[in-house]
């Protein structure tokens, strides 16, 4: 049996280690497919489960570095997310802080002793100048004699996972950064201690003034630096997914054999009747069977304004009370909760590739080995070209300061963490904004839609009818003719008399009792209010009384989409009520917002054609395909699709299925279901259109992010590895210090998470 699961990875330093456990784990027999997302630091893997096992996967990586947070017994019994705690798929923001915190630690203790290295050869180039005054032999010896120990010390402190890399290559082959650090630091290390411990053997052949000890202890206290700050600002990327989990509530107050009981919410069951008070969190999600409130629903939604919720109404699981106090039937709990469905969408989507990371992935699986590979060319060309013209010692010197600039400036930690970590702050910020995002490759297939298509009923209308105008026309004022539409409909569950129903308990007009009711199949209905026989319905009832009317009158109506509802007695048509699904308020603005980000908006709808139109024309829809089945909505987008375009499809989420199904990027307006949620690559929690414009600007302003990363990560490279190499040595003098090659190393990934952290302060 073949299943997916997401695994914390323990030990991964840069892309380079997600390139290797990749392969590691993929060479595993029964293992059907793994990807390794750097941004997140987990492992999505499927494999068959009577072949292999997570364990078997640690006996591999294990000697490489890494390993997978596995269950253990204690995990057992969980709700899902604490289970996932449990798995390090959310670290805690105490673990990750303590974590931090050690690295600061590390950071402190070796800044002073790179201070000094940094003073020291400060002083020795001014003073060889006369910029300051020069060492005495006693400061130079002493200073020679202390850099040895620092250099050592910083070795074997921070230096150890770099050691542990140089080992783990020479073992089994697998190289990552930390082996070209270890490497460049090491080498410049061991040729200066050589040069210190055998300095009278060595100066008639070399020159044993230039030692590399601030190489070591510079270079591994700034890639040291660069590794906190990073660290530091990974940790405010993954701040969506810690707010959705502080959302989550611990207990609920429960209705047990008649009495009130507070429970751990792990304890309640569906059917539990749950009491909420004003000011408390949602527990579970459930229906309001009891007393009204307002509840705030933006950290859900992403709507500042709270909701009225009645009975009847749905309530969902960490949105807040407001003011009164009322009572839910518990109806999803645990991981059925939309709360735990949005969270865990929002996590699989932040640990999920975007295409265009596909580039990087292959560049970074070659990447240390031809970095190694450049590195020994440029060590041998300064052998064979320098020693003619600097002397061995001279060009020995270069040629340390080239391998070593070289392995310590190729740094492929900047490229992968271009996309992934732009891709988590813009999978967050949507998430706050009620957009949910099912995977990094729809954020990126948005951003190239050309075509966005519209459903009608629910997307640009709001998909439930309303009553919209009311003609009083006989003795009959329109109070009465609503009370005694109302009173007939009330006993329909069409959607029309729902609606006549809700306009006259919204304007308080009286319901009053009825005898004889019977419904009119395919025309309406009758019944008896008082001492008067009473009909209402479409056309035809009123043709089987023979009742004259104006047909004129309603043309105008019907051409703008809206349904007529005749009343009549016997003898006389009383009055018309005309019904419509409404267009929503938001949505002309929306398509008007849509064009100017360039995206052609077209409309499907299975209404006729003269309403379809009329509402497209208010709207300002391009073009309108009306009178279309499901089927046909499936064959318009293959058509556009044959004709070289990009299709975005909003609908429902559920009637729209085939179509969301067939579009490139299937967006889902949700009304706060599951169903929703899944059924789409893009969900727009509540169902308001305008978000559909927020979910367009996520998606350009997450893909500029990634191609902006992409763009100074590999100019970086480009430019870094032959400056560091001493391409431009010959014709401007021009040769990188390894110590500086290090910090700019450093700042590299630094400056990557901090240009994707922009995202977050982009207005939508």
């Amino acid at each position: 049996m073949n299943i997916p699961n997401i695994y914390k990875i323990k030990g991964m330093r840069c892309v380079s280690c997600a390139s290797i456990i990749e392969r590691t784990i993929k060479k595993i027999d029964g293992v059907e497919s793994v990807s390794v997302n750097n941004g997140t630091e987990n492992a999505k893997i499927s494999f068959n489960t009577e072949k292999t096992s997570p364990e078997m996967f640690n006996q591999k990586l294990e000697p490489l570095g890494y390993s997978l947070v596995l269950q253990t017994a204690e995990g057992m019994g969980m709700t899902e997310n604490e289970h996932a705690k449990h798995l390090g798929l959310h670290q805690s923001k105490k673990e990750k802080l303590k974590e931090i915190n050690e690295m600061k630690n590390g950071v402190l203790g070796v800044l002073p002793l790179a201070g000094i290295s940094i003073f020291i050869k400060g002083w020795e180039i001014f003073g060889k100048y006369n910029l300051v005054v020069p060492m005495s032999d006693t400061m130079y010896r002493f200073f020679h004699h202390l850099l040895p120990l620092f250099a050592m010390y910083i070795l074997i402190t921070i230096g150890k996972p770099y050691l542990l890399g140089i080992y783990r290559f020479f073992r089994h082959g697998k190289a990552n950064m930390d082996t070209l650090i270890g490497l460049g630091t090491t080498v410049a290390f061991v040729y200066s201690f050589i040069l210190s411990a055998f300095d009278p053997v060595l100066a008639p052949y070399l020159n044993v003034d230039y030692k590399y000890y601030d190489v070591t202890i510079v270079v591994l206290s700034f890639v040291a630096l660069g590794k906190y700050l990073e660290a530091k600002s990974k940790i405010k990327t993954g701040d969506a997914i810690e707010k959705l989990l502080g959302l989550q509530v611990k207990t609920a107050l429960v209705i047990r054999n008649g009495k009130e009981e507070e429970v751990n919410v792990n304890q309640v069951v569906s059917g539990d009747v749950v009491i909420i008070k004003p000011g408390s969190k949602i527990p579970v999600d459930g229906e309001v069977i009891e007393g009204k409130s307002f509840i705030d629903e933006s950290m859900i939604t992403g709507e500042p304004i709270p909701v009225e919720k009645n009975i009847d109404a749905q309530v969902v699981a960490g949105t807040i009370n407001t003011t009164g106090t009322f009572n839910f039937r518990a109806t999803k709990i645990g991981s059925e909760t939309l709360l735990s469905h949005i969270i865990k969408m929002v996590e699989e989507a932040q640990g999920s590739k975007a295409p265009i990371q596909a580039l990087v992935d292959k560049i970074s699986s070659v990447f240390v080995p031809v970095v190694l590979g450049l590195a020994i060319i440029a060590f041998g060309g300064w052998l064979y070209f320098g020693v003619s013209i600097f002397g061995l010692g001279g060009a020995l010197g270069f040629a340390i300061v080239a391998f070593v600039g070289i392995l310590v400036i190729a740094c492929p930690c900047a490229l992968g963490l271009a996309t992934p970590t732009a891709i988590i702050v813009g999978v967050g910020k949507g998430a706050k904004e009620g957009i949910l995002v099912k995977d990094a490759a729809t954020l990126e297939t948005l951003y190239k839609a050309n075509i966005i298509m519209v459903d009608k009923t629910g997307t640009i209308t709001k998909g439930k009818p309303e009553l919209t105008k009311v003609q009083a026309l006989g003795n009959k004022n329109e109070k009465d003719i609503i009370s005694i539409l109302a009173t007939l409909e009330s006993k329909s569950e069409h959607p029309i008399a729902q609606a006549i129903v809700n306009y006259a308990k919204e304007k308080n007009i009286d319901i009053k009792s009825i005898s004889n009711f019977e419904i009119i199949k395919g025309k309406g209905l009758k019944g008896t209010i008082g001492d008067t026989e009473y009909f209402a319905g479409n056309l035809k009832i009123i043709s089987d009384l023979n009742i004259s009317y104006n047909p004129e009158s309603l043309e105008q109506e019907t051409k703008q989409g809206k349904t007529p509802v005749l009343l009549a007695d016997k003898n006389t048509l009383l009055g018309i009520v005309f019904v419509a699904d409404p267009i929503k308020p938001e949505a002309i603005e929306t398509v008007k917002t849509l064009h100017k980000l360039q995206k052609k908006v077209l409309m499907l709808s299975g209404d006729n054609k003269n309403t379809a139109e009329y509402i497209a024309k208010i709207v300002g829809i391009d073009k309108v395909f009306a009178e279309v089945m499901p089927d046909d909505k499936l064959n318009i987008i293959k058509d556009l699709q044959m004709k070289g375009n990009i299709v975005a499809m909003v609908g429902d989420g559920v009637n729209d299925a085939p179509a969301l199904a067939q579009a490139n990027v299937g967006i889902a307006m949700g009304t706060g279901t599951d169903v929703a949620i899944e059924s789409a690559g893009i969900t727009l929690l509540g169902g308001d259109i305008s978000k559909l414009v927020k979910a367009v600007k996520l998606s350009k302003i997450t893909m500029r992010g990634i191609k902006q990363n992409l763009f100074w990560a590999f100019i970086y490279n480009i430019v870094g590895i032959p400056l560091a190499g001493g391409v431009f040595y010959p014709v401007f003098g021009w040769l990188l210090s390894p110590a500086f090659a290090g910090f700019a190393m450093a700042m590299s990934s630094v400056s990557v998470v901090l240009n994707s952290l922009r995202i977050k302060a982009k207005k939508l």
